[in-house]
């Protein structure tokens, strides 16, 4: 076990949900301001170390910026993550004539750069950055629905797509490992969705050569992943090698944590959609509920389901971090 994941298993009652967006309310901006300037980016990380008791701070998890590099058409909201309106092919066989762009091409560059800047000011706990995961980045440069029939009809094609999502996204690592992030959280959604089949296929192979090259032992590698489906890819998943797994609330974490390595940190699942939803007392049941159920294993530990929306009321965020301290302080 690398020493930073160690460290963070050792303060449980440090949690780590997947929460940046919630920011834009306390700096009283909207979700494009924060994802448009590092400074602003930066800003959102400080604003939430200060205010909670988490174990590493997070950059955010926008899973449009990738797409929008290659030049995919994004459209963006005030209070909600921004979402690709249109990929840049309209047929597989398109694929092969793709050209994947620098790294720095659009908001890439202020996503490096907020994490250089956010290591020189959050310096007591380790700072992650996001990337999407190469095949949920190929259903959004083609078309998600289709991408997932061509991988029956023309999978040399899709395989070339998902080739060229994965030298992007080796690239994009190492540029925020030279920026000083100490770990990287990808999001691979869209194989959730797969079979298990079609995950080995066009899923997995892709993940384990990004975390092949981009990791070593001090660097975290986290795996997220929140379809629905992920229960019954557990024999792929515990083969990749990431130090974190962490998990949607769409599949039962009493499922996977015997499935997954002992030496592997296991993370999740409250459903993020209840920080908006919910109430501060339910939040703190739900949490309390969560952790009976996998307290028997040491490498588990409480975290959101997937990423906290940006409406999420803060009053719920706040009751979240005050029962995952008081169980663990017990």
């Amino acid at each position: 076990m690398k020493p930073t994941v160690k460290k963070i298993i050792e303060n449980k009652e440090k949690t780590i949900p997947i929460l940046s967006f919630p920011s834009t309310q306390l700096l009283g901006i909207t979700v494009k301001e924060l994802l448009d300037s590092p400074e602003m980016q930066v800003r959102g990380m400080k604003v939430i170390a200060d205010r909670c008791n988490i174990g590493a701070s997070l950059n955010m998890m926008d899973l449009s910026v990738e797409a929008e590099a290659f030049g995919a058409e994004i459209v963006y909201y005030d209070h909600d993550v921004p979402a690709v309106r249109k990929g840049i092919i309209d047929d597989i066989f398109d694929a092969e004539s793709i050209v994947v762009p620098p790294v720095g091409t659009g908001r890439t560059a202020v996503c490096i750069e907020g994490i250089r800047q956010a290591k020189r000011e959050i310096t007591d706990i380790p700072v992650f950055c996001g990337v999407i995961g190469p095949y949920s980045l190929a259903g959004r440069l083609f078309d998600m629905t289709e991408l997932m029939m061509e991988c029956y009809d023309s999978p040399d094609e899709v395989k070339i797509l998902l080739s060229k999502a994965t030298e992007f996204i080796i690239s994009y690592i190492k540029e925020f490992k030279k920026a000083g992030a100490d770990g990287v959280i990808m999001a691979e959604p869209a194989a959730g969705l797969l079979s298990p089949k079609l995950n080995a296929e066009f899923s997995a192979p892709f993940v384990k050569e990004i975390f092949d090259a981009v990791n070593d032992d001090d660097f975290v590698i986290c795996y997220h992943n929140c379809g629905n489906a992920i229960g019954d890819m557990t024999a792929e998943i515990k083969t990749y090698g990431a130090d974190i797994y962490h998990f949607g609330n769409a599949v039962p974490l009493t499922k996977m944590l015997p499935e997954m390595p002992s030496d592997s940190l296991v993370m999740g699942n409250i459903d993020p959609v209840f920080f908006t939803t919910s109430k501060p007392e339910k939040i703190k049941e739900s949490v309390k509920a969560l952790y009976e159920e996998c307290k028997a294993y040491e490498n588990f530990m409480i975290s959101s389901g997937c990423d906290i929306p940006a409406t999420a009321k803060w009053e719920n965020i706040d009751a979240y971090f005050e029962k995952v301290k008081e169980i663990y302080s017990e």
